[in-house]
């Protein structure tokens, strides 16, 4: 494999929550995945980089795809089984084929996080029109804002968020430079979502 490709995100997700499972369901343009399944998503420059590495994938282990994005800037995979040991088998896969470790991968940081208490009906309605794909900002909420670099992060910053706390998941976006993520609920479990969402982004090593 070409050796100039560079490991942006290389990410497994062991147990995908409800909210989260549905709201990856819906975006996904191959197979459908459902909560409770593992996930990998690995983001790479130069993008077309992921025909050839998706191909790989498929056709040496037991992992099914939901997408292979080539934007502007990045190309990006996700994979995913009912067996972890299926995503990571795929994700060793790949990164032999490509020369690579776990360890090329960038390690993430948090570009920006805002929470907004007692939000106003006028704001709640904005953010439902422009970001929906999950649940729906209510007035008097508190809502959640946190932004990734690399992008696909973002995926286990909801994932684990929603296992630590009983909020709405609003939208989340992987792909592009940076990842976004929009919660909703009380401001006590926004806090504790809060406080995994970022654990998990400083719990992932990198270059």
């Amino acid at each position: 494999m070409d050796n100039l490709i560079k490991l942006r995100t290389y990410v497994v997700i062991d147990n995908m929550q409800p909210q989260y499972a549905a709201v990856t369901g819906m975006v996904v343009k191959g197979d459908l995945c459902m909560a409770g399944m593992a996930q990998l998503y690995i983001e790479l420059e130069p993008g077309s980089g992921v025909y050839k590495l998706m191909d790989t994938a498929l056709k040496q282990t037991n992992a099914k795809p939901g997408f292979q994005i080539v934007e502007r800037e990045y190309g990006e995979i996700e994979l995913h089984s009912h067996a972890i040991d299926d995503v990571e088998e795929a994700g060793q896969v790949i990164l032999d084929s490509c020369g690579l470790s776990i360890n090329d991968r960038i390690k993430p940081q948090v570009v920006s996080e805002q929470i907004i208490s007692n939000v106003d009906p006028y704001q709640a309605q904005l953010i439902n029109r422009d970001n929906r794909l999950g649940s729906i900002v209510v007035p008097g909420e508190t809502v959640f804002i946190m932004e990734v670099e690399p992008a696909a992060y973002i995926s286990i910053a909801v994932n684990e968020a929603e296992k630590s706390a009983d909020i709405k998941l609003i939208t989340y976006d992987p792909v592009g430079r940076f990842g976004r993520m929009y919660l909703s609920g009380t401001t006590s479990e926004i806090n504790a979502a809060r406080e995994a969402a970022i654990a998990s982004i400083e719990g992932i090593t990198g270059r």
